[in-house]
């Protein structure tokens, strides 16, 4: 699985959250790693140097094998937080998807008889 991470200018230290913010997402969805191909993260400040509450924005997308890509935002105070949230409800996303998928795979309908 790919992992592409990109930020705005205004999200300080830049580094160190790209790898913390890879870790913590990797974990969180490594039980869907087969089924994946690419996982996209964009992290922004809305506000940028002026602090408020919830400005701190994590995009994720995710890219299912043979499948449409799936994004979630996640909003908090703090970059880790939101990058949290949004990871959290990525995995909720892919394991409905991922459980409708195996729930609804069965052998074609037999044909009748006539």
């Amino acid at each position: 699985m790919q992992f592409q991470f990109n930020s705005d200018s205004s999200v300080m230290g830049t580094h160190n959250v790209a790898e913390r913010i890879e870790e913590m997402v990797r974990e969180k969805l490594s039980r869907f790693n087969e089924r994946l191909t690419r996982i996209e993260v964009h992290v922004s400040d809305v506000n940028g140097s002026k602090h408020g509450a919830d400005d701190k924005h994590c995009m994720i997308e995710a890219r299912p094998r043979g499948g449409r890509p799936i994004g979630v935002t996640g909003r908090a105070d703090k970059v880790d937080d939101a990058a949290r949230r949004a990871a959290n409800t990525l995995a909720q996303r892919l394991e409905r998807l991922f459980g409708k998928e195996a729930r609804h795979k069965h052998d074609a309908r037999p044909d009748k008889a006539v």
